[in-house]
């Protein structure tokens, strides 16, 4: 068997997975409908923010909670940033 055709294979096993255990969802396919010849790599680099800016949010959250003072306005900002981060990262990038 080809190795690329096996590569491919092993992809929508792969898939098929995640979704079988939760892991992703029918945004994960509104994605790849977004994805095309034009911009072949609009999954990946949606993900990549996703995790990127999810990151940053978490350390900001978790250095407002290590204060001795803690604000829970800021940690309430923190929270309904990063419950929103789905769709400011679908919609500050460029379709």
């Amino acid at each position: 068997m080809d190795s690329v055709v096996l590569l491919q294979r092993q992809l929508v096993d792969y898939t098929a997975q995640l979704f079988n255990e939760g892991f992703l969802d029918d945004q994960f396919n509104q994605l790849q409908q977004l994805q095309d010849e034009s911009n072949p790599d609009f999954v990946v680099e949606v993900v990549t923010l996703f995790f990127e800016d999810s990151e940053r949010l978490l350390n900001e959250l978790a250095k407002a909670l290590e204060q001795q003072s803690i604000d829970y306005r800021k940690i309430d900002a923190h929270v309904h940033q990063l419950k929103g981060q789905q769709l400011q990262v679908i919609s500050n990038h460029p379709v």
